[in-house]
């Protein structure tokens, strides 16, 4: 299958790539409109796509658009990289966990894609856009596959809530628990890339490493460093899933 990898970041687009990279085979960089920049591998393109919901759902359409197109380069003689349109999009990088269901440097696939923070704060409480009767809040992820992935990675299977702001008190963390309760973890991009892939009819997956707890902010706790390792390492082991059939 062809899969679309997003991340936030280029440190995060390069744990993924160093995982994909154990077949050997380097990636081949492929430059997109708007500036962004693909991470070609055989059978799944990488690319850093920025913070947040919106910047993840334009370059994560960019790079659609352009595969949907038959826009990009051709391969070279010497790759494998086709330029065929994509049949996976997953959407991966750092987050935070909510503990103790996902401590730090495990790592979290998405049962459910949710924008937590869409909505109206009313004198109520807080309404989510599509009960105020404005699209949607959720994305499911097609439950075999992100089961399967779950699995295989040993990961906590359950929903991954996307923010524009992250989570920084320990009262936002309990209103988003007591939303949530299922959440696992919170990043600021899946339900951006979701959307994009959503309007090109693609399933998308959600995986997040945990760099730290959501709640109260202490850098001196976050551990990127480890929770990169184990996105790098996601993506050793995922690299034989990405080359099946789709």
């Amino acid at each position: 299958m062809r899969v679309l990898v997003v991340t936030a970041v280029t440190a995060e687009a390069d744990a993924v790539s160093a995982g994909l990279g154990g077949s050997g085979t380097a990636a081949a960089e492929r430059a997109l409109p708007g500036g962004y920049v693909l991470n070609a591998h055989p059978n799944v393109d990488v690319l850093a796509a920025g913070v947040g919901p919106a910047a993840a759902a334009a370059g994560t359409a960019t790079a659609l658009a352009v595969a949907s197109a038959s826009a990009l380069a051709p391969a070279s003689a010497t790759s494998s990289v086709s330029a065929a349109p994509y049949d996976l999009v997953v959407s991966t990088g750092i987050g935070g966990g909510f503990q103790p269901l996902a401590p730090l440097g495990s790592l979290v696939v998405a049962d459910a894609i949710v924008a937590a923070d869409l909505g109206a704060e009313t004198p109520g409480g807080f309404l989510p856009v599509d009960e105020l009767g404005f699209g949607r809040t959720v994305h499911l992820p097609p439950p075999g596959r992100a089961a399967r992935i779950a699995h295989l990675l040993d990961a906590v299977h359950a929903p991954v809530l996307t923010v524009s702001t992250v989570t920084g008190s320990a009262a936002r963390a309990g209103e988003l628990t007591s939303r949530h309760p299922r959440a696992a973890a919170e990043a600021m991009e899946g339900f951006g890339v979701a959307e994009a892939a959503a309007a090109y009819s693609l399933p998308v997956i959600e995986i997040r490493a945990i760099s730290n707890a959501v709640g109260p902010r202490d850098r001196s706790a976050w551990r990127i460093g480890p929770a990169l390792d184990a996105l790098r390492y996601a993506f050793q082991q995922l690299s034989p899933v990405f080359e099946e059939s789709p």
